[in-house]
């Protein structure tokens, strides 16, 4: 094919002068440019696609004189006509020979003198070129006045002819032809296939060798594209691109350091593999895939978008499929681009058919779940065999979801998930269940599964022995399961788990967990302990766990749990015992009293210093719902000196050495709760004044009045200052009067009665906040006074009672009035009575008020006022009998009842 030859000159004779062409290789920087813009109706010509024609084989020699022959006497005597629009079919022809590069930088000249050695390409006859589309002729047919044309494009003068209502003519000697029959130009036809042949072979074998590092970048471009042409020409000349080894070329140029080589590069590889299962074998060899892998993290470039649809293309091959999904970040990236806002639209679509391509393999869906594509691993659990359901449903346990996941998780693969845990493949059985467990953990895809129906046969699970048990470590995954369900906050009372609609709460169910938890071992003592938990969170629910508990005598057995060293299985118990306090707290504290050291485990908890946990709020939690007046529990722990560890940690909570965990107000509220325990014993156990007196707790008290946010800990410090004023009157010193002299013993009329001062105003001693826990002492009044505008009733009723103890029997009423006066406290105090809050609230405001109204001044002032008045009537009406009494002594102070103990006699 280096020469012309004998051929080619019975081809010039025959055919007449051929259309001159320039070399293949000489082509314009400009030219390509301009060609990039617009595409010229000759160029299809090379770059049309023609994936559907068979390319002949390119033969060994030019075709025989004969053949030739045959194509004169067919062709008779044909004179061209001029081309349309007055364009020679030379100018056509040489726009031709470089139409096959659509993409040519305009930066870059090509130089072939010192790059390729020159092959001159066959020129084109005019008898070649249809006069009607000015391009190569592939389906020649002539007319009966002797033209040829292209059988489309004639075909389709005659309908619009037809459609006009013009007479058929010829389009070159516009004669009116009688007959529209085609007769076709085989052997034209065959000239034109072997004539291009040729060519593209001498045309490829140039690509050939350009196709290197040293080659420059225009010619290499020209090359990628020509292979392109060729290919989208015919499917058969992808054996020829295999076959003569041009694939790997084509990779190396992936190495180019011209952007534009690596992207032409990539898009060569495209048209070569597609639809062509031997070239996609080929190029997956190596380490190919994992280059095109590596384009694809290239930020917004046509790299990127050439080298997805590539991998698209590949992908639909199995066995590439395969070798993608191997390559490590692949699938990563791949679902990474499906889910960019930023990427261009095309190149996000086929991301996802890559994907959707690789979902053959269920290693691939393993990788999409793990990234975050999980639709493919809960379509194989829905749809998938028995054995692909088991796999996908096992990975899908260790994979670790966010909580927005496992609801959908939950709703699409949870019913599926709960039939496959009810299977009799033991295998299965633990592949779902793990499943589960994984999803459960999060409270609101733990009531999907609730209504999935996932509570009867999980029970089934944990409470069935012999042959069809599920084996420990199963059951303990059950147990968490479990434990999540019921912790979500759904109402399980209202799900029937066996016969006579029994449910999780009923009485035999409660038992058959507290038997497990007392026979099984600490993994599932914990989940099924945390199950206890979650049915004692509410009210309804744990007054049935609390029956449970006191009909099978398990109080005891629970406690114990405090000493185990295992931190998840105390806690658990801690939580448990603390939810069942307020119900059995006399229980809980006369178990805690008679066992050795579950108490002092209880205190070791609170006075760990490492910060706040959550077991250490919930032990705080547990001894301040103990019955507060427990004498015995108190005494023991004076003994065990827990008060003095709970007085070091409110003081550092409160000094802000402990901040920023979730459980310091929970944890100081319980502390400040067990710390007021003390203050309940005062008058029958003398160590615990001592431990007042000694650490001040009166003064730390009223500091915790001013806890603001905090309603329960100025609650119980306000009761805790009650308690310690309450014994004010006992623990002030009297005064010591001086005997009387000698005269005044003998004549007292001469005695002089003596003059004390500094004595406390209430208390008439001599008072201290520390030693007699005095509130005026320690300026305390002020405080609680602006604790009656509180909103919570608790908080204004416990200040209430504190400020009560100043106009209590065995102080100085009158006094104590006018403590209140100089706190401006009368005001506030009418204002409780007024409000009517609570029951208690208007008990403790109506024994105050009738307290105050003893001194004339303030009945006088509050008579006037008939709110005042129609509160304590309303009081004297519908009050208990103890508050109707104090009610009616108060109106008679401001004159609404008339006193008739000065009319009736005293009848005792």
């Amino acid at each position: 094919m280096h020469g012309v030859g004998w051929g080619h000159r019975r081809l010039h004779d025959e055919l007449g002068p051929p259309v001159h062409t320039p070399s293949l290789w000489q082509m314009s920087s400009k030219q390509e440019e301009e060609e990039e813009e617009e595409e010229d109706p000759i160029i299809s010509t090379f770059s049309g696609h023609q994936r559907n024609q068979t390319l002949v084989q390119i033969p060994p020699k030019l075709p025989h004189f004969n053949h030739f022959m045959q194509v004169k006497q067919l062709m008779g005597t044909i004179h061209f006509a001029p081309l349309i629009q007055h364009q020679s079919t030379g100018d056509y022809i040489s726009q031709m020979s470089t139409s096959w590069d659509g993409s040519y930088d305009p930066g870059s000249q090509s130089d072939d003198s010192h790059h390729f050695e020159r092959l001159h390409i066959e020129p084109l006859y005019d008898a070649f070129v249809c006069p009607l589309t000015k391009k190569v002729m592939h389906d020649p047919v002539t007319l009966e006045n002797g033209q040829t044309f292209e059988r489309e494009a004639i075909e389709k003068w005659f309908k619009e002819c037809k459609e006009s209502g013009r007479k058929l003519v010829c389009p070159l000697t516009l004669k009116e032809l009688k007959s529209t029959d085609l007769n076709p130009s085989i052997a034209l036809r065959n000239t034109i296939e072997e004539w291009t042949t040729r060519n593209e072979a001498a045309q490829l074998d140039m690509a050939r060798r350009s196709l290197n590092m040293s080659s420059s970048e225009n010619d290499v471009l020209l090359s990628l594209k020509f292979i392109q042409h060729i290919c989208q020409k015919s499917r058969s000349n992808k054996h020829v691109v295999r076959n003569d080894d041009l694939i790997p070329m084509i990779v190396d140029m992936l190495k180019s350091s011209s952007r534009k080589v690596r992207c032409r590069a990539l898009e060569t590889l495209l048209v070569v593999v597609e639809e062509d299962e031997d070239n996609k074998a080929i190029l997956a060899e190596g380490d190919t895939v994992r280059t095109i892998v590596k384009f694809l993290s290239h930020e917004q470039s046509k790299e990127r978008e050439e080298a997805v649809s590539l991998l698209y293309e590949l992908s639909k091959s199995e066995a590439v499929c395969e070798k993608i999904g191997s390559i490590n970040g692949a699938i990563l990236i791949l679902v990474g681009m499906t889910s960019s806002k930023s990427e261009n639209v095309l190149t996000v679509e086929k991301a996802d058919k890559t994907l959707e391509n690789l979902e053959k393999f269920e290693n691939n869906v393993r990788q999409m779940a793990e990234n975050g594509r999980l639709q493919p691993l809960l379509t194989q659990i829905l749809e998938g065999t028995p054995e692909t359901k088991q796999s996908m449903a096992a990975y899908l346990g260790e994979l670790v979801l966010n909580n927005d996941v496992k609801v959908y998780v939950a709703k699409t693969v949870g019913e599926s998930l709960i039939n496959l845990m009810k299977s009799g493949n033991m295998q299965s059985r633990e592949a779902a269940l793990k499943a589960l467990n994984q999803i459960s953990s999060f409270e609101a895809s733990s009531k999907v599964l609730i209504e999935a129906g996932i509570l009867p046969p999980l029970v089934k699970d944990l409470f069935t022995v012999g042959a069809n048990q599920l084996p420990m470590r199963l059951k303990e995954v059950s147990a968490t399961i479990l434990s999540n369900v019921v912790n979500s906050g759904y109402d399980v009372d209202s799900i029937p788990i066996g016969p006579d609609h029994q449910t999780l709460l009923s009485e035999d169910n409660v038992h058959n967990l507290l038997h497990l938890i007392s026979n099984t071992g600490p993994p599932i003592e914990c989940k099924l302990l945390q199950v206890l938990v979650g049915l004692t969170s509410s009210q309804t629910t744990a007054l049935n766990v609390v029956a449970a508990i006191k009909s099978s005598g398990a109080t005891i057995s629970l406690v114990q749990f405090i000493e185990v060293p295992q931190q998840d299985l105390r806690m658990a118990c801690i939580k448990l015992l603390q939810n069942l306090s307020p119900y059995m707290g006399q229980e809980l504290a006369d178990a805690l009293r008679g066992t050795v050291g579950q108490l002092s485990s209880l205190i070791r908890v609170i006075s760990e210093n490492t910060g706040i946990s959550e077991e250490q709020a919930a032990a705080a939690g547990l001894l301040a719902e103990l019955p507060e007046r427990d004498l015995g529990l108190t005494r023991q722990m004076l003994d065990e000196g827990a008060f003095q560890f709970i007085i070091s940690r409110v003081v550092k909570i409160r000094q802000g050495e402990t901040r920023g965990t979730r459980f310091v107000t929970p944890f100081l509220e319980g502390l400040v709760r067990v710390l007021a325990r003390v203050t309940f014993v005062l008058s029958d156990e003398p160590d615990a004044v001592a431990l007042c007196r000694e650490y001040n707790l009166a003064a730390l008290f009223i500091e915790l009045l001013q806890a603001n946010g905090l309603d329960n800990v100025q609650m119980v410090s306000a009761s805790a200052l009650e308690n310690l004023s309450q014994e004010s009157k006992t623990l002030t010193r009297l005064p010591e009067l001086p005997p009387p002299g000698f005269c005044a013993s003998i004549f007292p009329c001469f005695s002089k009665q003596a003059v004390i001062t500094g004595l406390c105003r209430v208390h008439q001693g001599t008072c201290s906040l520390k030693e007699s826990f005095c509130l005026l002492e320690g300026q305390a009044v002020h405080k609680l006074v602006a604790l009656l505008d509180h909103t919570n009733a608790k908080v204004v009723e416990a200040a209430l009672a504190a400020l009560s103890t100043l106009l209590d029997d065995g102080v100085a009423i009158e006094q104590g009035v006018f403590v209140l006066c100089e706190a401006e406290a009368i005001k506030p105090i009418l204002d409780v009575l007024l409000e009517k809050q609570t029951e208690n609230l208007r008990r403790r405001a109506v024994w105050v008020v009738e307290r105050l109204l003893r001194t004339e001044d303030i009945a006088y002032e509050v008579s006037g006022d008939q709110n005042v008045s129609t509160a304590l009537v309303d009081a004297f009406h519908h009050a208990d009998y103890r508050t109707r009494q104090i009610a009616e002594r108060a109106l008679k102070h401001v004159d609404k009842i008339p006193n008739f103990s000065g009319i009736f006699p005293n009848m005792g």
